[in-house]
């Protein structure tokens, strides 16, 4: 009589056991399934190649942001600013997403200055002047300069303006100082807006005499 309870209790525990290991296998079957359904979905998107990476936009600003190798920079500047949350939100937004290089080109110590904790709130200043509420194609860009008779005037979301002309096909940023950015590429789509790289950094005119 013992001997049968042993066995019934070892029956029972490998049939526990089996059960588990089951369920194991369905859940995780599930989770590869809802895998390959993005990644089969994410293939039928419209990407645009950014720093070596394909930008989906099904993707928000930041998610696609991060797998650019040409804005690192941008980057690690989005998150000493604090302004992840706020470009991770539903916006939307229009960005004009500066590279390393044109990071590069500012004065020498110029970002890592930017990046000191002590700064956060002139590189908010300076970041969220490169980002327009709402979601500004490039065909939205060309007629606003077309109604302006050459001229678009952009306000940014940290209250400064942004000019934007045409020099033959490329669009021309300038900001208050007079400095000049041209759009490289355009309507890179996200879930929460639309970026367009450009080719410097812009500044508002009070950062501009700080730096």
């Amino acid at each position: 009589m013992k001997r049968i309870k042993i066995i019934t209790a070892t029956l029972f525990s490998v049939c526990l056991l089996a059960g588990t290991t089951s369920f194991g296998q369905e859940k995780m079957s599930k989770d590869e399934k809802m895998q390959a359904k993005m990644e089969k979905k994410m293939k039928k998107e419209k990407t645009v190649m950014v720093g070596g990476a394909a930008m989906y936009p099904s993707k928000n600003i930041v998610e696609n942001a991060v797998n650019s190798k040409d804005h690192t920079t941008l980057v690690a500047a989005v998150k000493a600013a604090e302004l992840v949350d706020v470009l991770q939100s539903k916006g939307p937004f229009t960005v004009f997403a500066p590279t390393n290089a044109a990071f590069s080109a500012l004065p020498s110590g110029t970002v890592e200055t930017l990046l000191k904790p002590e700064n956060k709130k002139m590189l908010q200043t300076i970041l969220t002047y490169h980002v327009v509420a709402g979601d500004m194609k490039a065909n939205d860009i060309l007629t606003a300069i077309k109604k302006g008779n050459g001229t678009a005037t952009l306000k940014t979301v940290a209250g400064g303006i942004l000019t934007a002309t045409l020099s033959g096909s490329a669009v021309i940023v300038t900001d208050e100082n007079g400095n000049t950015a041209t759009v490289t590429i355009a309507n890179v789509n996200q879930s929460n807006g639309v970026i367009h790289v450009v080719d410097a950094v812009l500044l508002p005119a009070q950062d501009k005499k700080k730096m």
